[in-house]
């Protein structure tokens, strides 16, 4: 588990539980497939910049709780 709290076992289902929900977005036509793939661009290049930090520190901060530590 990192120091942070959330371990790669949890990183992983929330990328299932994304990934289910764009599916289910594009079958029900919300979504277009193009749209999905501009998105899964977008997660891909903000992975690599620094801001990656502040994404996965609010998203450790929901998981727990909305508990301040």
């Amino acid at each position: 588990m990192n120091p942070d709290g959330i371990g790669e076992g949890s990183s992983l289902s929330l990328v299932v539980v994304f990934g289910i929900i764009t599916v289910l977005l594009i079958r029900s036509r919300d979504v277009k497939k193009w749209e999905a793939a501009v998105i899964a661009l977008f997660g891909l290049y903000l992975g690599q910049t620094p801001v990656v930090f502040t994404v996965h520190g609010c998203v450790t901060w929901f998981l727990s709780g909305f508990n301040h530590t």
